[in-house]
């Protein structure tokens, strides 16, 4: 039996939890010392504001479910941030005076005048006021341009899954996704006119290639807008010039997932490498076309911005360090208040071979479990954490959850399975029309590369997981029941239909495309990837989590799942919370994280 963590490690785990984090401070482009971020310094993860000339920082929002969707406009005048009812992802924008915020103003939240509550679908911000704002609901999405004391014009509507992405500097042409196509996971491009909505460029790769907007040129009068492109089979970055339809290559080949965007004078390029689960950064040139390696530790670049002096800055962190926010002169730039968070282990890569090629998995081990003088440890209890997206992947970076999985004794296995990015675009979407299936054959296959090794129990195999992750720990359980010990599902897809029926529509056009239509029109793709479906083959005891407010894994579902295993007298547990896809509140995400802890070990023989 191993012996329970001691209340050293208990302490330093739920340090990690609590322990001040931000994200990388936005800046406003004509007060670039006006800067937003968010925060969890309070217990809960809000937006603040940061005037960089005096070094004040004050909290925006104070809301019982957190707020993390929020931006600066141009001016640095004002904070905007989406405004939810609990959690839920369906609400409106709102915004409040910088100033009035740092001197502790009594002006109140302004809400924009006749668009009524939707979820988001984009946002982009320019002088004078003006707002480009997407809007979505079951009946499509719907683009307005506002500007103070006007009412709302309708730029864009349809029926299809579309989004606002850039807003050129002069405030004259929106960029915008869309999927009139009819395949929200490769959107086209399409440039409208703020004036009157009018088409001023589209570009469409064709079937099963997308395209991404992401920065106009910050110089007024400049139509070049900064794309990305799948026609490598990976993302890489070009410039397009919407008025004159001129595309420009960039001189360089990267491996791995690249992406851009402009230096304060749009002489230069910042280009972000996502490569086997690390970043790396660099300037590129675009007179010389020269690309210049920026130095940067190994680990993981969760954002980068180039500032007006030239100056970079990233918010960085790896599997063993704690998340800082540096810049390209090797300074730390600011730190939130508190204390540091605890240090945990670094990670090792495991390159496994499976059904459709290397799976590359990323290790983390208690320290107890380090090889000391050529002998190897006993097997370890082994938790499989598995990503949620799909349309994300592990990487070498400080993840609190990750660390208390180690302190509690197991081996933890982080697998960037078929349907995740950073590996290509053949890699992303081989889950197409098999969905959950295919994730599921690459876990196995570590999961037996893991017991193969040595290093992990059989007998004592955890599968973890939240939102997409949640879906696959169901689907394994049901699907492989005799490779799993426990289960833990956090915020699952565990009926797909009924999640398909009360799901966001934005999602629904997700399902649509993964799956190749409705579950009317393919409904034995549904079934198969339906974790409800083997239900009746579960035989490890399983732990569910279910957020009452989640539009993305709404809880009739789980509810559905979770009578089944009732009827069945099944061995379960569930946890529900008042929020929705989640919590951003630091004490609920440790309850939450203790909670699986200690169900896991219990059934585990641990403690």
């Amino acid at each position: 039996m191993t012996a329970a963590p001691d209340s050293s490690s208990d302490t330093r785990w739920k340090a990690r939890f609590r322990a001040a984090r931000m994200s990388l401070p936005e800046w406003a482009m004509l007060r670039p010392d006006h800067c937003v971020f968010v925060s969890n310094a309070s217990g809960t993860f809000e937006i603040y504001t940061w005037n960089r000339t005096t070094g004040a920082t004050k909290q925006v929002t104070t809301r019982a479910t957190g707020t993390t969707l929020g931006t600066i406009d141009p001016t640095g005048e004002w904070i905007w941030w989406f405004d939810d009812r609990d959690g839920d992802e369906f609400g409106v924008w709102r915004k409040i005076p910088f100033d009035h915020v740092l001197t502790g103003g009594a002006a109140a939240p302004e809400a924009v005048p006749g668009l009524p509550a939707s979820y988001p679908s984009g946002l982009s911000l320019g002088l004078g006021g003006l707002a480009i704002i997407g809007r979505s609901t079951d009946d499509g999405v719907a683009i307005y341009a506002t500007v103070p004391d006007v009412d709302a014009r309708l730029l864009y509507t349809h029926a299809q899954h579309a989004s606002v992405l850039a807003l050129s500097r002069d405030g004259t042409l929106v960029a915008i996704e869309h999927s009139e196509h009819g395949d929200a996971r490769h959107p086209a491009l399409r440039v409208l006119k703020v004036a009157d909505g009018a088409a001023v460029a589209d570009l469409f790769d064709g079937p099963g290639r997308g395209l991404e907007g992401v920065a106009f040129a910050p110089v007024a009068g400049d139509s070049r807008l900064i794309c990305r492109h799948e026609r490598l089979g990976r993302w890489m970055p070009f410039i397009w010039d919407v008025k004159s339809g001129a595309e420009q290559a960039l001189a360089f080949d990267l491996p791995g997932d690249v992406s851009a965007h402009w230096f304060a004078d749009a002489s230069a390029l910042l280009v972000l490498q996502e490569f086997e689960a690390r970043s790396s950064l660099y300037r590129y040139d675009l007179a010389t076309e020269s690309l210049a390696p920026i130095d940067i530790p190994a680990g993981t670049i969760a954002g980068a911005t180039a500032r007006p002096d030239g100056v970079v800055e990233f918010m960085w962190s790896s599997g063993a360090e704690p998340p800082a926010l540096r810049d390209s002169q090797g300074h730390v730039v600011i730190r939130p208040p508190g204390e540091v968070a605890p240090e945990s282990v670094p990670v090792s890569d495991a390159w496994v071979e499976g059904p459709g090629g290397r799976i590359h998995a990323l290790i983390s081990k208690p320290l107890d479990a380090v090889v000391i003088d050529g002998i190897p440890p006993l097997p370890l209890p082994t938790v499989f954490l598995v990503h949620g997206g799909p349309t994300a992947h592990d990487t070498d970076a400080f993840f609190p959850g990750v660390a208390a999985w180690v302190d509690s004794g197991f081996v933890v296995f982080r697998v960037n399975y078929r349907g995740s990015t950073g590996y290509g675009s053949t890699w992303r979407d081989a889950i197409e029309h098999r969905v959950g299936l295919t994730e599921l054959e690459d876990l196995v296959a570590v999961r037996d590369w893991a017991v193969q090794s040595g290093l992990s129990d059989p007998s004592r195999i955890v599968l973890a997981g939240g939102s997409w992750g949640g879906f696959l720990t169901l689907l394994g359980v049901g699907l492989t029941p005799d490779a799993w010990s426990v289960g833990v599902a956090g915020v699952p897809v565990a009926d797909y239909v009924a999640a398909y029926e009360d799901e966001m529509e934005g999602l629904r056009a997700f399902d649509r495309s993964l799956f190749g239509g409705t579950p009317d029109e393919v409904p034995d793709r549904y079934r198969q990837s339906s974790p409800i479906t083997y239900v009746d083959d579960v035989k490890a005891p399983v732990f569910i989590s279910a957020g009452a407010n989640d539009p993305r894994c709404p809880i009739r579902q789980i509810e559905n799942y979770l009578d089944r295993l009732r009827d069945r007298g099944a061995d379960f547990s569930v946890y529900r919370f008042d929020a929705g896809h989640g919590s951003l509140v630091v004490d609920e995400r440790i309850r939450q994280t203790e909670a699986q802890l200690n169900f896991a070990r219990t059934h585990l023989g641990m403690d």
